[in-house]
């Protein structure tokens, strides 16, 4: 975990992606708020299993469960949306459906992340972060 990624949010998604195809139930990651703030909706929303965080000198370590063992993973896909080149932002009308409303995004808004239904309940657009189903 020595190496420092320029998109945190883009090598948490990856991590989580890599680990849900080779079979792996768990992950760790170095910490942030923002990482925090999207694994917590996530699980939130059921795609995730649970996370904890553990510290560390100098950074903590998120430990993230991405399904318990014996269980089947419920990300089938998992894709950050909005990059360092090229940022994805959307109207609170124009928010996207994933799969028919089965999937979801996560959208960082002025009042903090939250998923696209939230969003579009407060009326609230942003940048698209992740999109999953």
């Amino acid at each position: 975990m020595s190496l420092q990624s320029t998109d945190q949010i883009a090598d948490l998604i990856t991590r989580i992606r890599n680990a849900n195809m080779v079979g792996k139930t768990e992950i760790r990651v170095a910490t942030s708020k923002l990482k925090v703030a999207v694994v917590e909706t996530l699980v939130k929303n059921g795609y995730l299993a649970s996370y904890d965080i553990e510290d560390s000198k100098p950074r903590g370590i998120l430990h993230v469960v991405i399904a318990n063992p014996g269980e089947v993973a419920k990300i089938n896909e998992i894709e950050k949306i909005s990059k360092p080149g090229r940022r994805v932002y959307t109207a609170a009308e124009d928010i996207p459906t994933v799969k028919s409303g089965r999937g979801m995004v996560i959208i960082s808004t002025s009042k903090g992340l939250m998923t696209g239904r939230e969003a579009k309940k407060n009326r609230l657009g942003g940048e698209i972060l992740v999109r999953v189903w």
